[in-house]
């Protein structure tokens, strides 16, 4: 039997190969990939508050471990897991009494489980210290009764089963008087067996699985793929392809160390599968580049398939450029079409279809443009913020300094998207939205201009904003229009109802 291969690619290229090696040859005409949608404006929420956990009485006096470090929604929206810097993982789980609030169904969220993940370590050679705190949490799709989690701090991943049980207890019907003497004379008539009810039930988190020493630097994603069998981790200039069954061996399919690490220009920052195609994959980079990756077409991905960036303007280059640009997350749309990703002054949305330019881009506080200096001096320059797809697609969200955070509606003006914050207020009533201006004197002239300022918005003065009061971390239910924000060690809960 004659089995016929390709011929092996010559050792000896013409320069145009040569220069080309990174431009692999990718057939995006399958799978999610359609021909150009016309996109339809959509209106914008208004957002109701619904909840929020932790401690509101006395602010500001939270310990660093209690701070909230990633939040995430399971699949199917039943359940919401928290990670914060002390190495704790709490799950919430969707109200189960079959209540409902304005005909739909409760969207209260009461704590499920609550387990330590990470306990801090040291590692001896290289006499550096490793914290416990959570970096990522994901779900993995629910097949039985229990869930399973991987959570992970700077070193080691774990995966965790959330199961229930029932403690139960025999109640009444005993043949015999509850006393400390035995007597048999005291019986009288049938046997009666005791029945069995359950008393509590009972939430274990046991540990099944732990991946660790695959990672010389700190973790900043893990993902599991769309079959459920595998999963990636990603460090700053690394990424591991992982068996959920072995933990002992990973695979490198991304490594952009440089010989000489004085060469080193750029950094992983973000890295994700794709929600359908188990073989792509993308990762972020300091430089604002997105990379597109194909597993099929090598073992060890460093030629891309694609690469999404915007060509920058000369002209408005300044020494901030660069660190204004790190992507600081990256995340597929639920059609597997679009990416969004968030770097620190804008959001955008990018066509798997077109690689030069993104197809939407969202203004998140262009206000703070002015600020970069102070804002480089404090440190929160380098703050990263994620970002969020609704189930439809069709909004999305990100969060901001002061407790504000906006959502936008896909296809209208990012000036038309309001700003809101979270703070306390009564249950499902609206959210004012806020205005944030530049300056008290700017907003006068605009108030001598237009004489009535915009009904339910509340203006707050850009100098006012205090940066140590930020989201950082968003997640948006699988279903409905429901969102979590973690606001330093609170979490909210707000959603359209």
């Amino acid at each position: 039997m004659v089995m016929e291969v390709d011929e092996a690619v010559s050792a000896t290229t013409s320069a145009n190969n040569t220069s080309n090696t990174n431009d692999v040859e990718m057939d995006t005409s399958e799978g999610p990939i359609e021909r150009d949608e016309i996109f339809e404006p959509v209106d914008q929420i208004q957002w109701k508050f619904n909840q929020v956990k932790g401690n509101i009485d006395n602010e500001g006096c939270h310990t660093e471990a209690d701070i909230i470090s990633c939040v995430e929604f399971s699949h199917d929206g039943e359940y919401l897991a928290t990670g914060d810097k002390g190495g704790r993982v709490v799950i919430f789980q969707r109200d189960q009494s079959g209540k409902y609030v304005k005909g739909v169904r409760s969207r209260e969220y009461n704590v499920y489980s609550t387990f330590q993940s990470h306990e801090p370590e040291f590692d001896y050679l290289k006499s550096l210290e490793i914290d416990e705190k959570i970096n990522q949490i994901r779900w993995l799709k629910k097949k039985n009764a229990a869930n399973f989690i991987l959570s992970t701090n700077d070193k080691t991943i774990k995966l965790w089963k959330i199961s229930e049980r029932e403690r139960k207890i025999a109640e009444d019907c005993w043949n015999l008087p509850r006393n400390n003497r035995i007597n048999t004379s005291s019986f009288r008539g049938r046997l009666q067996i005791p029945s069995i009810v359950p008393m509590e039930l009972i939430v274990e988190a046991s540990p099944r699985r732990v991946y660790g020493n695959a990672h010389t630097y700190h973790v900043n994603s893990i993902s599991v793929n769309s079959d459920q069998e595998t999963f990636l981790s990603a460090d700053d200039l690394r990424i591991n392809l992982w068996n959920l069954e072995i933990t002992n061996e990973s695979f490198n399919i991304v490594d952009i160390k440089p010989t000489n690490m004085e060469e080193l220009t750029e950094v992983i920052t973000a890295a994700e599968f794709h929600p359908t195609q188990c073989n792509w994959f993308v990762y972020s980079s300091s430089k604002g580049s997105i990379r597109l990756c194909d597993m099929r077409d090598r073992a060890l991905c460093d030629a891309y398939a694609k690469i999404f960036e915007e060509p920058e303007d000369p002209q408005s280059r300044s020494f901030f450029s660069e660190i204004i640009a790190s992507v600081s997350d990256v995340k597929f749309s639920h059609n597997g079409r679009y990416l969004l990703t968030r770097d620190y002054l804008t959001v955008k949305v990018w066509d798997l279809n077109m690689e030069s330019e993104p197809v939407e881009t969202y203004s998140v506080h262009p206000y703070l443009r002015t600020k970069l200096c102070a804002l480089y001096e404090n440190d929160s320059i380098f703050d990263k913020f994620e970002c969020d797809w609704s189930g439809d697609d069709k909004h999305i969200l990100t969060g901001s300094y002061h407790n504000l955070f906006r959502s936008y509606a896909r296809g209208t003006n990012s000036n038309d998207a309001k700003t809101w914050e979270a703070r306390p207020q009564d249950t499902h009533t609206q959210l004012k939205s806020r205005f944030v201006v530049p300056s008290a004197k700017r907003k006068r002239n605009q108030l001598s201009q237009s004489g009535t300022e915009s009904q339910g918005e509340e203006d707050l003065s850009s100098d006012q904003l205090q940066f140590d009061r930020k989201i950082l971390h968003t997640a948006w239910h699988p279903k409905d229009n429901i969102i979590a924000l973690a606001a330093t060690n609170n979490l909210y809960i707000f959603s359209d109802v």
